[in-house]
């Protein structure tokens, strides 16, 4: 059975990559895809891990091989993500979440339509820059810069199957996760799954 594809995005700060961890750490079903990058790691970062941390002359070969179902520049690195690696995933019955932008969640709906996806708001722009500024990392210059790409960003947001709003961790983390649970039970994915229980009460897919 073909797995299901969630991407998830949100604007800088929004806690992203907070909650998709810890959906893969409540969910084991779930996997995440690791998108290649030409931005240095960070601090604590792994290569394979985070990222797929490559030169840009490495991406720029990929990108002419075709081998990125999706690829965006993102303040001024690029991102993309393996085609290959998510056909065989999702072939295999795994669900697969994507964190990825709004430029590239365009680019994947266009190609898989059935994609599931979820745009992750923070609670307020005031929130959001406090957020940032917490981070300890940027000078008020880049936190400028990220606040106002995040207005950019969260300008997309009504483009997405659903919008989770990451006021309170907990409840966020509980609506994405309620998310996954429902599309994996619609009728047509059930029909699959429970075809012999069907079978056994006399309904035929």
């Amino acid at each position: 059975m073909q797995g299901n594809l969630f991407i998830i995005s949100a604007p800088s700060g929004a806690g992203k990559s907070s909650l998709v961890k810890a959906m893969l750490e409540a969910d084991p079903q779930l996997k995440l895809s690791i998108s290649y990058t030409t931005r240095a790691p960070r601090p604590g970062e792994v290569n394979g891990r985070e990222y797929h941390f490559v030169s840009r002359a490495q991406f720029q070969a990929m990108l002419e091989r075709n081998e990125f179902l999706e690829s965006a520049e993102v303040y001024g690195n690029w991102y993309g993500t393996s085609q290959v690696w998510l056909q065989n995933e999702m072939q295999a019955g795994r669900d697969i979440i994507l964190e990825i932008d709004w430029q590239g969640a365009a680019q994947v709906r266009k190609l898989f339509p059935e994609t599931v996806s979820i745009f992750i708001l923070p609670p307020s722009i005031e929130e959001l820059q406090k957020r940032l500024a917490g981070r300890n990392q940027d000078s008020e210059e880049v936190i400028a810069r990220r606040v106002a790409a995040a207005r950019e960003d969260i300008s997309h947001a009504l483009e997405f199957d659903y919008i989770v709003v990451n006021d309170r961790f907990e409840v966020a983390l509980q609506d994405l996760l309620a998310i996954v649970r429902s599309l994996r039970l619609n009728t047509a994915k059930q029909g699959q799954r429970q075809a012999a229980l069907l079978a056994s009460f006399g309904i035929a897919r």
